[in-house]
């Protein structure tokens, strides 16, 4: 453990002393150290952010004191006596299996720990943590447990990098997705719609809508072919494709029709296999390469959805690529080459790729055969390899039980790295639904098949898209291009002119009204997000001009007929073949 990672645990240590201190009547409960700093739950308490000051007061006093933190090892007996007033921690001890606990004791204070710790308070930085939320949480994070009051503290280093985290939180906030869907009015939920289940706005819908035209065209140019599948199935298929018996948890209920049970789908791949199946199919016709933007249903548990990035229903950009073995890793690297395309395209350029793996000592967890496996695995690190990756993260253990794979995160413009896209290979489903086609000998043999969301779904990548650019959309993609505005009423024959002739170029402009003054409409304008405003007045209209404000270039005036050009240039993205 690093030593930030035990300063940040003992200050849970200090926190729980100084609430124990101040609130006589408080009951423990736990108290771990987080990635940015550390938590304590308290029962038969109430703490709110006003009462934080006093707390750190009570901490800081206690750090100044030079406490020594030192481990003692007691018998359960011991244990439950030294903590008679404790219910929870007398709960903790009880379910322990070992006969000896473990405690640390600081000063006057002591918890149930394993450790470790720093070894004396001088280590903190008293100006390098701060209580930052109180927040419910059941004990054990069960529901069926009392619910405790925990309250979370930041800890860093020093105070330099607690401000640094400080800013950039502040930063990811005001990037949030959540709150620029609704200044932007993308996309809401309504709970009596239901939890998780996104409405798309007329912009959001249009932005949604153009991405997944792009997406999707770059498939089919890239010999890729559509298809489209139903949102319910008998839960005959979900039984025979095995999601019943590993991912019901994650699947909504039966929906009882004429005495029969159906299923939202949570994945498109088991359709993709009855069509595949509906037929005898030649090795002449592999690879068969089929895409769907397909929208499936997951029951995500309510304090795990977190608007668009984790929403209940959402739509996958979808592929299964049947293939002879022969033709997998080629298969593997044109993905990855789409895949790295896309995402350039979008202006997300730093990509993580990750192969997971294997255990190779627990081969008897994964189904298949050892021999298809290793093959597949083969393919998926030589693509990475001939991809022009030398380096790549290595998760052994961290494959489907299924299937290898690889995962891509793309980083962000706060440099997050979020998960979005999988190419995995699958060995399930081509065995459970005896998967076939006549090879060169006129044999039957099994096809590889790759599943392949390179968005990962619609609906996260929007997500993560939307904080990336903070709401400043490219051109192509934005859901409104251009607004044309007329300085006056005598203006607006000829911005109504400038509205028709971008209009038959398929781009999405608007044409303003006058009741609103210009220096308003501009400031609405930029407030949101377009990315051309065109102003037109008496002098532009006398010319032929237009007066150009973009919010990427100066400002400039241009010819009617050069700004439709130029603007027709950059309108739509460039569907291109991936070699």
């Amino acid at each position: 453990m690093s030593q930030i990672e035990k300063i940040r645990h003992s200050l849970s240590h200090i926190m729980a002393h100084a609430v124990k201190d101040l609130y006589k009547e408080a009951v423990l409960g736990m108290g771990p150290a987080t990635s940015e700093g550390f938590y304590y739950d308290f029962g038969n308490v109430k703490i709110s952010d006003t009462d934080f000051p006093q707390i750190e007061k009570r901490m800081r006093e206690l750090i100044k004191q030079q406490i020594p933190f030192q481990e003692e090892i007691k018998s359960k007996e011991e244990a439950k006596e030294m903590f008679k007033d404790e219910p929870y921690k007398i709960e903790i001890i009880e379910e322990m299996e070992k006969d000896k606990v473990s405690v640390y004791r600081s000063g006057d204070f002591v918890d149930i720990c394993s450790g470790p710790h720093i070894k004396n308070t001088k280590e903190i930085n008293p100006n390098a943590f701060k209580l930052d939320r109180a927040a419910g949480a059941y004990f054990k994070g069960s529901e069926e447990n009392p619910m405790l009051q925990r309250i979370y503290g930041l800890a860093f280093e020093n105070k330099e990098k607690l401000e640094e985290y400080l800013k950039m939180r502040e930063e990811a906030e005001e990037r949030d997705h959540r709150k620029i869907g609704r200044e932007m009015e993308l996309f809401l939920f309504d709970e009596e719609v239901g939890q998780g289940l996104p409405l798309y706005l007329p912009k959001g819908a249009m932005l949604r809508h153009v991405l997944m035209d792009y997406v999707l065209n770059t498939y089919l140019y890239n010999n890729h072919q559509i298809v489209s599948t139903p949102h319910i199935a008998r839960e005959d298929l979900w039984q025979h494709s095995g999601h019943l018996k590993f991912y019901s948890g994650d699947m909504y209920g039966p929906l009882s029709v004429e005495e029969r049970n159906y299923r939202l789908k949570p994945m498109n791949c088991p359709f993709h296999v009855k069509m595949y199946k509906s037929r005898v199919r030649s090795y002449k016709e592999l690879p068969i390469r089929w895409s769907e933007m397909g929208t499936v249903y997951r029951y995500e548990k309510s304090g795990e959805m977190h608007g668009l990035t984790r929403p209940r229903g959402f739509t996958q950009d979808d592929t299964h690529i049947i293939c002879a073995k022969k033709q997998l890793e080629q298969e593997i690297i044109t993905s990855l080459k789409i895949t790295k395309h896309i995402y350039h395209t979008l202006g997300m350029e730093d990509l993580i790729f990750k192969l997971s793996i294997r255990d190779p000592k627990k081969s008897e967890n994964y189904f298949g055969n050892n021999k298809d496996w290793e093959m597949a695995e083969k393919a998926l690190k030589s693509s990475l390899s001939s991809f022009g990756l030398s380096e790549y993260e290595l998760d052994e253990g961290g494959a489907a039980f299924y299937a290898p794979k690889i995962d891509i995160d793309a980083v962000d413009a706060m440099g997050r790295s979020w998960q979005l896209s999988t190419i995995q290979v699958d060995f399930n489903l081509t065995s459970r639904f005896n998967m076939n086609y006549v090879n060169e000998k006129g044999e039957q043999e099994t096809p590889f098949m790759i599943h392949r969301a390179l968005l990962g779904s619609i609906e996260r990548f929007l997500g993560v898209y939307i904080e990336h650019t903070k709401g400043d959309f490219p051109f192509w993609l934005s859901p409104e291009q251009v607004w044309v505005v007329p300085i006056s009423e005598k203006n607006v024959s000829y911005a109504k002119e400038i509205y028709q002739k971008l209009r038959e170029e398929r781009i999405r402009v608007s044409l303003k009204g006058t009741s609103e003054n210009l220096s308003k409409t501009i400031r609405n304008g930029e407030l949101q997000k377009i990315p051309y405003l065109l102003v037109v007045g008496e002098k532009e209209e006398k010319e032929k001009k237009v007066n150009i404000r973009s919010r990427k270039e100066k400002q400039e005036t241009k010819s009617l007929e050069e700004t439709v050009e130029k603007l027709k240039k950059e309108a739509h993205a460039k569907i291109v073949a991936i070699n």
